[in-house]
Parts: C-alpha cells; structure tokens; sequence
C-alpha cells in the first residue's frame, strides 16, 4: 500500500515537473504577420500581391515575401536586397493584383507583360 502510494506521489511531482518545462500554448485564427506598414493602414482588402511597377518587384502578402526578377530568375525574399533599399515603398506607387491569387506570380507576369509595349503586335500599314 504503501509503494502504491509512493508511486502516485512520485508520478504526481514528475508530472509537474514535466509541465513546468512547457510553454504557454497560444492558438490563435488571425494572420501571422499583419501587411506591411505600407500597404493598407486602414483596411484590409482580398488580394494577395501587390506591384511595385517602377522597381518590378511583387509583394506576396500571404507569405509577407517579396518576389523581384534577379539574373533572369523570380526570387522570393522576406526583405529586399541592398539596390532597392533606397526606395521609399510607402511613397511609391503600387498595383494592386486582384485577379491572381496563384503560386506562380512570373507566369502572371509574362501573361500580362504589355507594360505600355501594346502597339508592338499590330503592323503599321501605311494609308
């Protein structure tokens, strides 16, 4: 009787003791990481990239990345490199993408890729 008791005394304090070692277990639905401070101050909108079409670079705001052309390749980054860090991305003018929710943002980019380059499918024919 007395081991019976022993043992329960014992797995009590180990019991304890294992939960101390625990941390505080934080569930929460809301996003991770709040938009940028320079996207959106007051509201919140249903789309998931933003163009910066000066610097050609997409902001993921799903994944809170940055996704720029480097070298002929789209790179996804949390903070942008050393030549765009000049820039004031609050002051700069951006697009919001609402009709692409997709993974693949270059695809998108190679589809719509018209940039003020419309003309260049139509022949000139001369009247």
């Amino acid at each position: 009787m007395k081991t019976k008791t022993l043992f329960y005394r014992l797995l009590l304090i180990g019991s304890f003791w294992l939960m101390l070692g625990c941390g505080p277990v934080i569930v929460t639905s809301r996003p991770t990481s709040p938009p940028p401070p320079w996207f959106y101050p007051n509201r919140m909108e249903l789309v998931r990239y933003v163009y910066f079409p000066e610097l050609t670079i997409y902001y993921d705001l799903h994944s809170s990345m940055y996704v720029y052309l480097e070298g002929g390749v789209w790179i996804r980054r949390k903070v942008l490199p050393p030549r765009y860090r000049t820039y004031n991305l609050s002051r700069s003018r951006y697009v919001r993408v609402r009709d692409y929710r997709g993974d693949q943002i270059d695809q998108y980019h190679q589809e719509r890729n018209d940039r003020g380059r419309s003309n260049l499918e139509r022949k000139r024919t001369r009247t």
